[in-house]
């Protein structure tokens, strides 16, 4: 077995032990190895992580470590590489600077590093900083070869060959300025788009429902904006919605949703809302938390250039037979290894620095 296949082994392990926790049911598996160590241990760090940053709830944090757990199989892996050439890497040392939004965020960098071959240095966010070290140390256990090359820091970034680094607008400028001298990858706030018709069945909005809600709407996969027909009626929306209305029990959420509303209120701002989910017509992209914007449009094919134009700052469409490589209604946060955030080619990268 070569070393890429050997990586690629590890990340398989990895996959199955986290198979182990759903928000269903934790259950220990007597196939996934290195459970004395890592099993109780890991069930604890969950616990942390909640109690650090009250947007990971148990349901969250729950719901991403499910889809790691399905996407990190031998096929999976086998296909990401299957178009890189990995094999005459020189390894260097590559920075990662995690987001914190939403739980494991940068476990698809961390996890491109590893597998082309590379060390990773990893400067986690405040807001997310338990579950990754953790299954760090798992990846060491399960493939010692690892244990030179993964390193967590909360100091100054010193000593690397190349870096990819996630935040806002704001600290992009930053990044692009204080790592102008080394290969880069920097990624800029984004947001995804749903486009509607008004066809769409009451099983479609329900799904809709999935991509505006699931993580509080904090990821980049997160539907923040819509754009719906002059004269849409939003009652079928707002029907859709109505499936996900336990979330105002979620304290953070229903203060973030009193604060906006007041401050919409105040402004004058004409809203529609149904107690637990304001809509606004805004040509934004990035709406506060417990609100959608939306537009309306007139032309199909205006709408289309619109949003190609404006690429730059959309992770996802979300539409159905509108345009070409849209997101199914449901499928934001179920994104294939090989959708690159910002469609930029991680491993590609990788292969040349």
């Amino acid at each position: 077995m070569n070393s890429i296949q050997n990586r690629i082994a590890a990340f398989v392990k990895l996959g199955h032990f986290l198979s182990q926790f759903s928000a269903d049911k934790i259950e220990k598996k007597e196939t996934a190895e290195f459970n004395d160590l890592f099993f109780d241990g890991f069930k604890h760090q969950l616990k942390v992580a909640q109690e650090n940053n009250s947007w990971f709830t148990k349901e969250n944090i729950f719901f991403s470590l499910e889809s790691w757990s399905k996407s990190l199989t031998t096929n999976n892996l086998d296909n990401l590489i299957k178009n890189e050439d990995l094999t005459s890497i020189k390894p260097k040392k590559v920075a990662i600077v995690m987001a914190g939004n939403i739980p494991l965020v940068g476990f698809h960098d961390f996890l491109s590093v590893l597998i082309s071959g590379h060390s990773v240095v990893v400067k986690q966010s405040s807001n997310d900083k338990h579950i990754l070290p953790f299954l760090g140390k798992y990846l060491e256990y399960v493939y010692p070869s690892f244990k030179e090359k993964i390193t967590f820091t909360e100091e100054k970034l010193e000593d690397f060959d190349a870096v990819i680094a996630t935040g806002s607008n704001n600290t992009a400028r930053y990044f692009e300025y204080y790592f102008k001298n080394k290969p880069n990858i920097i990624r800029k706030s984004r947001n995804s788009v749903a486009v509607l018709t008004g066809k769409e069945s009451e099983a479609d909005l329900e799904k809709l429902a999935d991509d505006v809600f699931q993580y509080f709407g904090l990821g980049c996969r997160s539907v923040s904006k819509l754009y719906v027909p002059k004269g849409y009626n939003f009652d079928a929306f707002f029907t859709g919605m109505y499936i996900k209305k336990e979330i105002i029990n979620n304290a953070k959420y229903a203060n973030n949703y009193d604060y906006n509303k007041a401050v919409y209120l105040m402004s004058e701002f004409d809203l529609l809302e149904n107690g637990f989910l304001m809509i606004k017509e805004d040509a934004s992209y990035s709406s506060p938390i417990a609100t959608v914007f939306y537009e309306y449009y007139e032309n199909e094919i205006d709408l289309k250039i619109k949003l190609h134009l404006e690429k730059e700052k959309i992770q996802c469409i979300v539409s159905k037979g509108f345009i070409e490589n849209e997101i199914a209604f449901g499928e934001t946060q179920n994104p294939e290894l090989a959708d690159y955030a910002d469609g930029i080619n991680t491993l590609d990268f990788l292969s040349k620095i």
